[in-house]
């Protein structure tokens, strides 16, 4: 059997402040950090045989805190892909280094559903300027976006084809997977698991920081108690 976790990022300077943020790549808070450490120390004794990351910092150092807890001892490098340098440069010549990492990709498929022209603004003010309603149609609509921007819609058109393709071959392969990512693709994953309908997936809600594991066998994944 094969484990699956995910976890949204921990809070950002812009969640603490009550931003849209979308794909601004704004970094953790210090509450942030302290979720990702909590996080990290609830699994600290799981095993991990890949890693996959959105490309925002936020979702990235949130995987990277959660793994300097495990107890494995493994140590988790990110892969580079359109490196500045030959690929040669990021090689490891180690055997017994090579065999005590674990291999870190980042996907821009994973990245936030992009708020468009909301992002940077304030929630509060946003909601002064077009009304309360429009808001709540932008944010909690499935298929609505804001302008310029995706909606929920979008964003798992993007992110389960990503999933199917990269995911659940390495899981019914028994490989064990942690995903650190964001809260509409994170949905728009477990709204395909979990067979949720466009409604249900508009009420289900993931507190940043905080794992939702589930477990693969064979072709059926099921979250775990």
């Amino acid at each position: 059997m094969a484990k699956l976790v995910l976890i949204r990022h921990g809070q950002s300077l812009w969640n603490l402040h009550n931003l849209f943020t979308g794909w601004v790549d704004v970094p953790l808070s210090a509450q942030g950090v302290q979720e990702a450490i909590a996080a990290g120390k609830r699994l600290a004794d799981e095993k991990f045989d890949v890693i996959y990351t959105s490309t925002l910092i936020r979702a990235i150092t949130t995987a990277m805190i959660v793994m300097s807890e495990n107890k494995e001892g493994k140590v988790p490098i990110i892969q580079k892909v359109n490196a500045e340098k030959p690929l040669d440069w990021f090689k490891i010549y180690s055997p017994a280094s090579e065999a005590n990492m674990i291999p870190v990709h980042s996907a821009w498929e994973l990245n936030e559903r992009m708020y468009g022209e909301l992002q940077g603004m304030n929630k509060e003010e946003t909601a002064k300027k077009f009304g309360d309603a429009q808001v709540k149609i932008w944010r909690r609509s499935y298929d609505v976006p804001p302008p310029q921007g995706e909606a929920l819609k979008n964003t798992a058109e993007r992110t389960i084809p990503w999933f199917q393709k990269n995911i659940e071959p390495q899981l019914q392969a028994g490989k064990n997977i942690l995903v650190a990512a964001h809260g509409n693709s994170l949905r728009a994953i477990i709204m395909y698991l979990e067979k949720l309908s466009e409604a249900q997936v508009l009420e289900l809600e993931l507190k940043t920081g905080e794992p939702v594991v589930f477990n693969a066998d064979g072709g059926k994944v099921t979250r775990a108690a």
